[in-house]
């Protein structure tokens, strides 16, 4: 019998990166908050590479904690080894990565969830929605606990009819052997929700001792302080590093020998695997013409002797992993603590969400995170503050949040995902944003902070000092404006040091750092220096004069793209009425159901020509009369 276990206004299914900041963004804004999950002792867990960060990844912990989110303080506070990535090329590709104490980070989690207000944690299993006249209003638990809520998020990642393949072993599990949630994904299809089913795969851990690190290259972190989050003010930095090795032809040997056994290919598999973290075998068979790869080995704590073996991500037979760790150069004695395996589950197509990741034909329904059928941690955090922020505000009466993707890679990421679905799991690159030299990794704050704020997610003392660094910034800019250098001697040796071309004549400080080859820290040699300014202040400053004409011509673009995204399509608009879109485009339409002509131009198969007769329909007011 079924009992009432209490009223919440945002229920949380699911504990992992999108249900810690989905959890506390709700909280944050003032929602009453209950995160539900299957083990407390394994809030925010990595089941895969203990790292967060890198390209456009690293660049999503620090929008996340711009907006106010947890991700990038809990990572600051645990991690063992921190290196910005891309220092050599320009600052649209630069992103931070940490390695993390894998353990640490869970310990570190758990403890903001349990010390949040208006966020209560609870141990259980979800089985089923309580959804009436199309509207979700609560979760029943398998213990029969009814739980009720105006606004429900399911984050349950890669547990819904998880299934663990290892060689011609498969047994139903989640990761890292825990319970699979199997009546919450048959109760999701019962709601009418379309799913399809994923796959991704982890490496073997193997014992420390048992590596011969003289073989391996060693990979330290940067000395130079560093953190995602613009809050951090104390630094790590007893640092501990990883090491590189190399694959050989006796590896693709033992592999290519027994491919028959691997779950990827003797046919078990049924879910679509990562084109970007593809497994051991993938890699052999895809790539059959290089004669090495890439492995790194990751300690996934101070306190534990587990290393994870990156690069080696497999679902073949236990026996054959060992045979197969112990052809690489340092691993010939390795002892494997545990063993890799592939594991299958559900997702939901994402074109059935809204951009606020709000379900279409369930109200009060939100997902984020894997379950939307993307992959990283980081990934699934963006999602999480975001429908986390949206489930609050549809309960406080709030406006809803959509980031556009000249705002945030986060913005890009559930664009993408609404507006063009996924045929496999989604991660995110620099290549999939239009304006990436925007969405740097420097200006995540002057991007969304004051969004971070607005919701009540940034407070008032945070905000306070990121005023002022906007001040400074536009304080400095203006000083450098009015500074003028004279052609002299030693602004011309400066110049001729750095292999620049001489002056011809006065030019101002500003105009002078536009020049490649000339730093903000070259012009304080030579004008009275503003020695009061914060690093992250000169930085700054850098980056805008630098890039000025650049960023002027991106936003020139975006301006052209809000436009199209101005341009809304009305809730009763009856795309089989409009005579000369393609059939085709007509059935995309139906089932995205854009809110703007600019998010109708994305989705694949709708053409320019669909586009500029919907565009024309819109503007003509046919559907207003239609409608009278």
């Amino acid at each position: 019998m079924v009992y009432d276990a209490g009223h919440y206004d945002v229920i949380v299914v699911g504990g992992g990166h999108a249900g810690a900041e989905a959890s506390v963004a709700a909280a944050k804004m003032g929602a009453k908050t209950l995160m539900l999950t299957l083990n407390l002792d394994m809030i925010a867990f990595m089941p895969c590479n203990p790292s967060l960060g890198g390209p456009a990844k690293g660049i999503v912990v620090r929008e996340v904690d711009a907006l106010g989110g947890v991700m990038a303080k809990v990572i600051d506070k645990t991690h063992i080894q921190m290196r910005m990535l891309n220092t050599r090329k320009g600052p649209a590709v630069q992103a931070l990565r940490a390695q993390a104490d894998k353990p640490m980070y869970i310990k570190e989690m758990k403890h903001v969830l349990e010390s949040q207000e208006n966020l209560t944690l609870r141990q259980g299993m979800v089985n089923e929605l309580i959804v009436e006249d199309g509207v979700c209003k609560g979760v029943i638990t398998e213990t029969k606990a009814a739980y009720y809520a105006d606004s429900v998020i399911i984050t349950t990642g890669t547990f819904m009819r998880g299934k663990v393949l290892m060689g011609d072993l498969e047994y139903e599990s989640g990761p890292n052997n825990q319970r699979a949630s199997i009546k919450l994904s048959e109760n999701l299809e019962e709601l009418g929700l379309s799913i399809t089913r994923f796959k991704t795969g982890t490496p073997p851990r193997v014992n420390s001792h048992s590596i011969d690190y003289s073989k391996t290259e060693e990979q330290p972190g940067e000395e130079k302080q560093q953190s995602f989050s613009y809050e951090t003010t104390e630094y790590i930095t007893d640092q501990i590093p990883c090491w590189l090795t190399y694959t050989n032809e006796f590896t693709h040997q033992i592999i290519n020998d027994n491919l028959s056994l691997s779950a990827m290919y003797s046919g078990m598999k049924r879910g679509t695997g990562p084109r970007y973290c593809p497994s051991i075998e993938d890699k052999i068979v895809r790539f059959n013409d290089k004669p090495r790869h890439q492995i790194f080995l990751e300690p996934e704590g101070r306190d534990t002797e587990e290393v994870y073996v990156q690069g080696l991500s497999t679902s073949l037979p236990e026996y054959i992993q060992h045979d197969m760790v112990r052809t690489v150069p340092g691993l010939e004695n390795a002892e494997i603590m545990r063993a890799g395996y592939a594991i299958e589950y559900d997702a939901v197509i994402p074109t059935q969400l809204w951009p606020t990741l709000e379900l279409k034909n369930v109200s009060g329904l939100f997902t984020a995170g894997q379950i939307n059928g993307t992959s990283g941690y980081e990934e699934a955090a963006a999602q999480g503050i975001m429908a986390g922020i949206n489930a609050a505000a549809k309960v406080l009466g709030k406006e809803s949040l959509i980031l556009d993707r000249s705002q945030a890679y986060i913005g890009v990421l559930i664009d993408d995902l609404v507006t063009k679905g996924t045929k496999e799991p989604y991660r995110l690159l620099t290549s999939r944003a239009e304006y990436r030299l925007l969405l740097r990794h420097d200006n995540a704050d002057m991007r969304l902070t004051e969004i971070g704020h607005a919701y009540g997610l940034i407070s008032d003392e945070r905000y306070e000092q990121f005023t002022e660094k906007k001040r400074l910034v536009d304080e400095e800019k203006q000083r450098l404006s009015k500074i003028v250098i004279k052609p002299e001697e030693p602004v011309q040796s400066m110049l001729k040091e750095a292999k620049g071309s001489p002056l011809k004549e006065a030019v101002k400080a500003y105009d002078l750092m536009k020049r490649p080859e000339v730093t903000y820290d070259m012009v304080e040699q030579i004008i009275e220096p503003n020695n009061d300014l914060p690093q992250i202040v000169r930085e700054q400053v850098e980056i805008q004069i630098k890039y000025e004409g650049y960023i002027k011509k991106a936003n020139e673009q975006v301006d052209k793209m809000l436009k199209m995204e101005n341009k809304k399509i009305p809730d009763n608009i009856d795309y089989d009425d409009i005579d000369g879109i393609a059939s085709e485009a007509k059935e995309k339409l139906k089932t995205v159901r854009p809110l703007s002509v600019g998010q109708a131009s994305r989705i694949s198969g709708v053409n320019p020509s669909d586009v500029s007769i919907l565009l024309v329909y819109i503007e003509q007011g046919k559907i207003a009369r239609v409608a009278n």
